[in-house]
């Protein structure tokens, strides 16, 4: 099973829909074209995966998995995309003048507990902790920046907020455009549940408590996003 999934995976990780154009009196017809439904066989059932077998998996996409079940993400836009670059930028500075952490994007597994494991937009290792860092994931995080998608928002609002409060991830952005806002939740020593350090608006400045001294115009953050 296991060389099964590696060879999909190394191929093609998923079948796409296609769409087959035929030219008919002058007018175009579209078939449709079923899945590939023996490719797909290949692969376990939802909620029979393995920890190993989704590590094998690779592809372009984000996916997630959750005890036996993998969550494939949809494709961020672009607004979206440019928010992250600019919080990369200024995470990136930050650390590499104090030489005090690493700083990635997703697609980046990072693992919650076992069997459990998300990919944030953005996470940050501090060097004390560069030890949990792994080449397939990292185990955990100090830091992880979520940038809210309109197509499920309770996921970063409510869901990820509890499992990163319970992974013991110390610190968590919520990057909302929708209201251009941002929220920095931090953990209390010792609890599972984060608490308010502060909800941010426009002309207003964003500040972290776990890397005191990084902070964040959120009118500029949100401006890089318009088109």
């Amino acid at each position: 099973m296991r060389d099964q999934v590696a060879q999909v995976a190394n191929g093609r990780a998923y079948a796409a829909e296609r769409s087959l154009s035929v030219s008919a009196s002058n007018e175009a017809v579209v078939l449709g074209v079923e899945p590939t439904w023996d490719i797909a066989k290949l692969f376990p059932d939802q909620g029979a995966w393995s920890e190993e077998e989704y590590l094998m998996l690779s592809g372009n996409r984000l996916v997630e998995f959750s005890h036996g079940i993998v969550e494939v993400l949809p494709m961020p836009s672009h607004a979206h995309q440019l928010i992250v670059v600019l919080f990369y930028r200024l995470l990136y500075s930050f650390l590499s003048e104090r030489q005090d952490g690493t700083v990635l994007v997703a697609p980046l597994r990072v693992r919650l507990w076992a069997g459990k494991y998300r990919e944030p937009d953005l996470m940050v290792m501090l060097h004390q902790n560069r030890h949990r860092i792994h080449e397939q994931y990292w185990d955990g995080a100090d830091l992880v920046i979520e940038i809210v998608s309109p197509d499920d928002p309770a996921r970063d609002l409510e869901t990820k907020r509890r499992e990163y409060a319970v992974a013991g991830i110390r610190e968590y952005w919520l990057v909302n455009p929708s209201n251009a806002t941002i929220v920095v939740f931090t953990l209390p020593e010792g609890e599972q549940r984060y608490e308010i350090h502060g909800v941010y608006l426009r002309d207003t400045v964003a500040e972290s408590v776990l890397l005191p001294g990084f902070k964040v115009d959120v009118t500029a953050c949100f401006k890089e996003a318009e088109l």
